[in-house]
């Protein structure tokens, strides 16, 4: 994988020239210029999603110059080091395969001179044939009850990836009741056992490492709670499963070894819904609709592989991305699904992009000198117009935006969709071409001498979103989404320069909270804290008689 500054090739330079050339161009310039912008400007996949990004600050040159950049940035052979199993997680000496994980063309995939695709299917043989005896009722609790309940605890990508998949495809949902325990906060645990019955309940402990400590923490919770509730030696090996890289300390907890799931190191946490750690899924859905969720992935893993740069939906999405980043210096972006099952997409995202590109060393160790991962956040639905698109109307922030909506509802009540639809499609009209006022200082002027209300409702408009229309949110259409926006993290990284797939901002975290967990039990504190944490240490240990 080349090593290569984006601010150094060609393309980029050129790209600094014509943004000089645009900026001031407005979107509905653009359209008047162009009556086939529409089509010209978005992409169809599979007759399953439509992606229009015609209302950005973009030119045919705009587009021309970013492709050009990812030439020079060797993005293809990038994208083709990926997918062969290449090392390209440098700085932990790993492949990056969790295409391998919904890997249909049955093709060898060779790591240290083995086809991982056995395990892989090994794997997922396992988890259909447990999820059917769990949903059919032939696996029973220690008391011999039918199973009712599933609890997965995990954080980070063992959390959010299998959380958001079940939220997403709720309409697709069994008679088994999925719970979640993720936050290291004891009110979040308590509150799921107060829930469910621990004869008919199974806990599935995810944890790559089957170290962290949000994780561990919360399973010696229930262990405790096992032991003081069931007083059965039983209890483990039919209500307790791992979902882990790390068997001998599943084994250590005290996991049965046939109630482990096996994922491997080349399976990112942010990435690992496709593999066991999504168990919780498969539960919640059942196994084919499991399987078609990893389908819809792969033929997207397909079109990205093998899809002409100028066509593939994540390049031209990553692309875009930067050119806000970059040239505009956006700092967010906003995700705005348009489909209430679909509300906990944008957390998903958040850690997506910006745990995999939140970096500041590029791949050649030195500091970054242009912009890396936008700040992701959004919100579900009609919500968020009475509460923050004031801000991305009129406010001086500019927001990019992706709107993605399925054409078909779950849930066809009244007319209740059809008014969601409009909602959609007025936001992206709203936010490219403002309203009726003319941009024009005399305009503007005469309007606020005749009518000064007037004045304060002008929106300039010109501000740029992508629209995402799914045909239906189904288990196929939500994986080839979910891979879409994988990719799209991952053409960022690799013309960014950066590594996408290591998190050591996140280890800080962890290893300077473990010193300060020990250190409140010591009457003196470590002289290497700041006056404000030792302040706050002191008020902490005050409060609670430490």
């Amino acid at each position: 994988m080349k090593n290569i500054n984006p601010t150094n090739t060609v393309a980029w330079k050129k790209l600094h020239n014509h943004f000089f050339d645009i900026k001031n161009i407005h979107i509905k310039d653009l359209f008047n210029l162009d009556k086939n912008r529409f089509t010209n400007y978005s992409i169809s996949f599979n007759n399953e999603i439509l992606v229009d990004f015609s209302k950005n600050r973009i030119t045919k040159k705009t587009l021309q110059l970013l492709l050009d950049l990812s030439k020079e940035c060797y993005l293809s052979d990038a994208i083709k080091n990926m997918f062969s199993g290449k090392l390209i997680n440098k700085t932990e000496n790993r492949s990056v395969l969790h295409i391998a994980l919904r890997n249909k063309l049955n093709n060898k995939i060779i790591i240290n001179n083995l086809d991982i695709m056995f395990s892989v299917k090994k794997e997922l043989k396992k988890i259909k044939n447990f999820s059917n005896e769990i949903i059919k009722g032939y696996w029973k609790g220690y008391t011999g009850k039918n199973i009712s309940d599933v609890v997965n605890i995990g954080i980070g990508g063992s959390h959010l990836g299998p959380y958001m998949v079940t939220e997403s495809l709720k309409a697709y949902k069994n008679h088994l009741n999925i719970h979640y325990v993720s936050n290291i906060d004891g009110t979040n645990i308590i509150e799921v056992l107060k829930k469910v019955n621990l004869e008919t309940t199974i806990f599935l402990i995810a944890s790559k490492s089957f170290s962290t400590d949000e994780t561990i923490s919360n399973a010696n919770y229930l262990k405790d709670q096992f032991s003081f509730k069931t007083n059965s030696i039983n209890y483990f090996s039919k209500h307790c499963f791992a979902l882990c890289e790390n068997t001998s300390s599943a084994l250590n907890f005290g996991i049965h070894k046939k109630n482990i799931f096996k994922f491997w190191d080349w399976v990112g946490g942010r990435y690992s819904l496709w593999s066991a750690s999504g168990l919780s899924i498969a539960l919640s859905i059942g196994f084919k609709n499991f399987e078609l969720l990893l389908y819809g992935a792969y033929i997207m893993d397909q079109h990205f592989l093998n899809e002409k740069l100028s066509t593939n939906i994540p390049v031209i999405l990553a692309l875009i991305s930067i050119w806000y980043t970059n040239f505009f210096h956006t700092e967010t972006e906003a995700i705005f699904p348009y489909d209430e099952y679909m509300h906990v997409f944008p957390d998903y995202l958040q850690q997506s992009f910006m745990e995999s590109n939140g970096k500041s060393i590029d791949r050649n160790g030195n500091l970054v000198t242009w912009n890396t991962s936008p700040i992701i956040w959004g919100q579900s639905g009609t919500n968020g117009q009475h509460s923050f698109f004031q801000l991305l109307h009129q406010g001086t922030n500019l927001v990019p935006c992706d709107f993605i909506i399925p054409s078909i509802s779950h849930n066809p009540i009244n007319n209740h969709h059809e008014k969601l639809l409009s909602n959609f499609l007025a936001q992206t009209q709203s936010l490219a071409f403002g309203n009726d006022f003319y941009i024009n200082k005399e305009k503007i002027s005469n309007d606020f001498i005749k009518n000064k209300n007037s004045f304060y409702k002008f929106c300039n408009g010109n501000k740029p979103s992508n629209s995402i229309i799914l045909k239906k949110i189904t288990p196929y259409s939500l994986g080839s989404l979910i891979s879409l926006y994988e990719h799209k993290v991952f053409v960022q990284g690799i013309i960014l320069n950066i590594f996408s797939f290591d998190q050591w901002g996140v280890e800080l975290g962890k290893s300077v909270a473990n010193n300060i967990y020990h250190d409140l039990f010591c009457n003196n504190l470590h002289k290497k804290y700041d006056s404000s944490t030792i302040g706050l240490l002191k008020i902490y240990k005050k409060w609670n008689n430490l």
